[in-house]
């Protein structure tokens, strides 16, 4: 593994010597967003396959067979609408239609990672929407120097992620998984459990990035009378702070040691993410693959309370893989939960499925039944807006042609 990894920051670090500069947002000619209306356009949607479920709820819209429940709606309009699974490699079946497409939708949950190669080859693209929140699935400088909208459904997940973030918290703090396994597999060691199983009242949790899922999330811990941190760029309103029950901390590693649980919310960006190479992995796959130094790194992990509790249903890529298992392993790390990986589906060999004291899950904290009929309804209405040449809501753009929000520069 470790070998590995070496390899692959060095041929990172060599691409990305080689790369020319992107070229600025700002001076990028916007490719025309709007076409006329009533002109036909292909939209491909890549979504994950439930296959038996797919029939066991009629609400059931994030998946492959049920395509946001947009088929019948776009086809009486005259566009073509493209549905796979399929999204990595050359021989994939999304990469057969990236040369026509118009608008590429995709997910978090089941990402079609959209490089600065794929979208060289799309000549028509226009738009590329994320059902969901969090796009950094898709190369953003790329993205913006071609011209390019790239939208989201803003806060069509938050409350299902900041819900799923507190069941982690608990699942980790009470010990909870070996007591579940023991009673699988027909145990019964009440001490195996209680060893280390703690109150959540009293303890000191930081949320790192304290945006919408941020701010619900401290909203519903206050019951549980736990002293409330919180670390991000920008500070909350004085009432709002109050109302909480929370603390600014303007210094990250000032807090982390302070606390018993962090919980990571920030988003991936350049400032938060590893180095961005394009390199070939895995039988052809080409991923936006990020050398592993994430802005959790081992340096940042051993600074921190030893036994601290990790929840990070933000991104895989902001950790640094072999930290995470060392520091589980020794048990600096008393505890890691999670439901992001990097890539996604993560590989069967993914360090993280098999190291101790872990409580990992797929990518499944935004996509409740709640989420799918929200961020499904905000694909359409964005796709109606787009047909009909009108703006997104201001909250959904990450780029907006060619201009990339302030946050993701």
């Amino acid at each position: 593994m470790a070998m590995m990894m070496m390899n692959l920051k060095r041929a990172a670090t060599s691409a990305i010597r080689a790369l020319p500069a992107a070229p600025s947002s700002t001076g990028a000619l916007a490719r025309h967003l709007h076409g006329s209306v009533g002109e036909s356009k292909k939209i491909v949607g890549v979504f994950y396959k439930a296959n038996e479920y797919a029939e066991k709820n009629p609400n059931f819209l994030g998946c492959a067979e049920n395509a946001l429940g947009i088929r019948s709606w776009l086809e009486s309009q005259g566009h073509q609408y493209i549905v796979t699974d399929d999204k990595d490699g050359p021989n994939s079946e999304l990469e057969k239609h990236i040369p026509d497409l118009h608008v590429l939708i995709s997910t978090p949950f089941h990402p079609a990672y959209v490089t600065a190669e794929r979208i060289k080859k799309a000549k028509n693209l226009q738009l590329l929407l994320t059902a969901g929140i969090g796009s950094d699935h898709i190369d953003l400088p790329a993205a913006a120097a071609a011209g390019l909208t790239v939208a989201e459904v803003t806060g069509s997940n938050v409350v299902s992620v900041a819900e799923d973030e507190l069941m982690r918290i608990l699942i980790l703090m009470r010990n909870f998984l070996p007591g579940y396994h023991q009673v699988i597999n027909g145990e019964w060691d009440v001490a195996g459990i209680a060893y280390r199983a703690y109150d959540l009242e009293g303890k000191t949790i930081g949320t790192v990035g304290c945006g919408r899922i941020g701010k619900l999330l401290l909203q519903r811990l206050k019951p549980f009378g736990c002293n409330l941190l919180y670390h991000d760029r920008l500070k909350m309103e004085p009432e709002l702070e109050k109302q909480i029950g929370s603390k600014f901390e303007e210094d990250l590693d000032a807090m982390l040691p302070k606390c018993d649980v962090v919980v990571i919310n920030t988003p991936l960006t350049e400032k938060t993410k590893c180095v961005l190479a394009v390199i070939e992995l895995y039988k052809f796959q080409f991923f936006q693959y990020r050398v592993d130094l994430g802005m959790f790194d081992k340096d940042r992990i051993s600074k921190m309370k030893k036994g601290v509790l990790i929840v990070n249903n933000a991104r895989g890529a902001i950790m640094d893989t072999q930290a995470v298992v060392d520091g589980c392993s020794s048990g600096q790390i008393g505890g890691y939960s999670g439901d992001v990986w990097y890539p996604q589906p993560a590989p069967k060999d993914h360090p993280w499925r098999y190291m101790p004291n872990q409580a990992m899950t797929p990518h499944i904290s935004g996509t409740t039944i709640d989420a799918q009929l929200r961020y499904a309804a905000g694909v359409k209405d964005m796709l109606d807006r787009y047909f009909k040449g009108e703006d997104f809501p201001t909250q959904n753009y990450i780029v907006k042609e060619g201009q990339l929000a302030s946050q993701y520069k």
